[in-house]
């Protein structure tokens, strides 16, 4: 049992009897005093594929799920669904591109994650904590720039769209946070 406090993204839990993956989470003190904590969270069912959105206190607990993970290889994209090639075994799977809905805008081709596997299906993925890609397209660095707070979006070679410093220009390699989809700093 794990409690709502000790929750991470990432982490598989039981929610109305399903298995599901924390996506996102966030906690959220109250104005008042003695209040507790309270604690949301986007959850996405490992089996259906549907996102539900809870919240809890902070001492609520949760049952945790068990969840196997194999390193697998992200091979390529064909026709709505993607292809994945097993690390351990060799054997190769595919999944549709809408239960990867968050995942797509993080995938490069020969791209090395882990699966999450429940009574020997592959239910999702998990991505690493950064990851790199090139900006493909953005507004031109301007000259004389600082490196002040100012952004400006930039997209990616995966399409994802992201705020980067004003001094950036097309064709850099930058690390992005797959956990909230912001820019870190050049690779």
């Amino acid at each position: 049992m794990k409690q709502a406090s000790q929750l991470q993204k990432g982490d598989a839990i039981t929610l109305a009897g399903q298995p599901h993956v924390i996506q996102q989470i966030t906690a959220h003190s109250p104005s008042a005093r003695g209040g507790t904590m309270l604690y949301k969270f986007r959850a996405r069912n490992l089996l259906s594929g549907q996102n539900r959105s809870e919240s809890c206190k902070g001492d609520q607990s949760f049952e945790e799920v068990e969840v196997d993970k194999r390193p697998v290889q992200y091979m390529y994209r064909k026709q709505g669904t993607c292809f994945f090639l097993d690390l351990e075994d060799y054997s190769d799977f595919q999944m549709p591109e809408d239960t990867l809905e968050e995942e797509l805008n993080y995938l490069l081709e020969d791209m090395e994650l882990n699966a999450l596997v429940i009574d020997g299906a592959v239910r999702g993925l998990e991505l690493p904590d950064t990851i790199d890609l090139q900006v493909t397209e953005t507004t031109p660095a301007m000259k004389g720039a600082s490196a002040t707070a100012r952004t400006k979006p930039a997209t990616l070679q995966t399409g994802l769209i992201v705020q980067v410093p004003e001094y950036l220009a097309a064709g850099e390699v930058i690390k992005v946070d797959t956990r909230t989809a912001k820019f870190l700093g050049r690779a």
